[in-house]
């Protein structure tokens, strides 16, 4: 079983593609949290697994991360775009 992890660096809006993020400007968000995206792959039909303790290699402060488990039929970049697209939905 393949787990994708997605740091919440990929969603931030304060952040650049070149320091992380993974998705447009547009679509990004403004400091997401963990418990948000774990939210949003739920919605879109996958396994979330938070791990809080965890932190992404061009941070210094952990903001934990959020092993999506079972999409093994989505490749990174449309679960990571599918999720950024909930994230917003939740936040209205």
């Amino acid at each position: 079983m393949i787990e994708n992890v997605v740091y919440p660096a990929y969603l931030d809006a304060a952040y650049s593609r070149s320091e992380g993020r993974r998705v447009p400007l547009d679509e990004a968000v403004e400091d997401p949290t963990v418990d948000e995206i774990a939210k949003a792959v739920q919605q879109v039909g996958y396994d979330a697994v938070v791990e809080r303790d965890k932190s992404y290699s061009r941070e210094f402060e952990p903001r934990g991360r959020v092993l999506v488990q079972g999409a093994d039929d989505a490749t990174k970049n449309d679960l990571v775009q599918a999720i950024a697209a909930y994230v917003a939905i939740l936040r209205d």
